[in-house]
């Protein structure tokens, strides 16, 4: 079989499908990266991760049309590259596509709690968000945010256990470590214990609470969490204090 030799006037399609390809994969890491290492604004961040994912997704649909036209010419030289970028741009679609994806079926809110009615409230994190434009408060939104979060998150509620709240207390700070947050606070007199998540590739830190308190027939745990900074959390807080509860109730079973 005749193997047609790639025009180096045309050949340059072929390059441009494997760099764009391997952009699509360094930029959104950049971005990542970048913040968490405190080398870029968390938004500047967030706007070349975007970027990557825009350069991927461009890569990607062009990239196919160039898969099919060296497969079909039988243009041997241009193959790899062009396949190359082409499955390392679409890799990045799939895997960004479905956060995007998972972050456009919930509301752009980044406090909550099981409580909304009296929700727990921080001691140590007031000190450790620190202050600044970008920093989100820890006043709670008792006018907007109940309905919205009841909508979206309505298994996000207490956890009652048949324990003593002393019990309960020792289990929710067993359940964070082993959760992998940091424990900032642990307050037996306020039944009150404070922990720290971060995420894995920013590096954004979220504030945690939980509130033991007694009942009839044991105690009833509160959680809360709070993003530091940004408007939407994609559902992440919500995931964790499901988390949290889990292993708390696991615990104190």
């Amino acid at each position: 079989m005749n193997t047609t030799t790639a025009n180096p006037r045309r050949a340059w399609w072929s390059r441009a499908v494997l760099v764009g390809g391997v952009a699509g994969v360094l930029l959104p890491l950049l971005g990542a990266l970048g913040t968490r290492y405190g080398v870029l604004n968390f938004k500047i961040g967030l706007l070349v991760w975007a970027i990557g994912f825009l350069v991927a997704l461009v890569v990607s649909v062009g990239g196919i049309v160039a898969v099919i036209a060296v497969l079909r010419h039988n243009r041997a030289t241009e193959r790899t590259g062009v396949i190359v970028g082409t499955v390392l741009a679409a890799l990045v679609v799939l895997f960004l596509g479905a956060q995007f994806a998972g972050a456009r079926g919930v509301p752009s809110i980044h406090d909550i709690t099981t409580d909304t009615a009296d929700p727990p409230t921080y001691d140590v994190a007031v000190k450790l968000r620190g202050e600044g434009p970008d920093i989100n408060t820890l006043t709670y939104d008792a006018q907007n945010l109940p309905a919205l979060q009841q909508a979206a998150y309505p298994n996000v509620v207490p956890l009652d256990v048949n324990t003593t709240p002393e019990a309960a207390f020792d289990a929710a700070v067993a359940a964070l470590g082993e959760l992998g947050f940091e424990v900032v606070n642990e307050d037996r007199d306020a039944m009150r214990v404070e922990a720290v998540a971060t995420s894995r590739w920013f590096g954004f830190k979220d504030d945690v609470v939980v509130r033991i308190r007694p009942t009839a027939a044991g105690a009833r745990v509160d959680v809360r969490s709070v993003s530091r900074v940004g408007v939407g959390d994609a559902g992440a807080n919500a995931k964790r204090i499901v988390l949290v509860l889990d292993a708390i109730k696991a615990r104190a079973a």
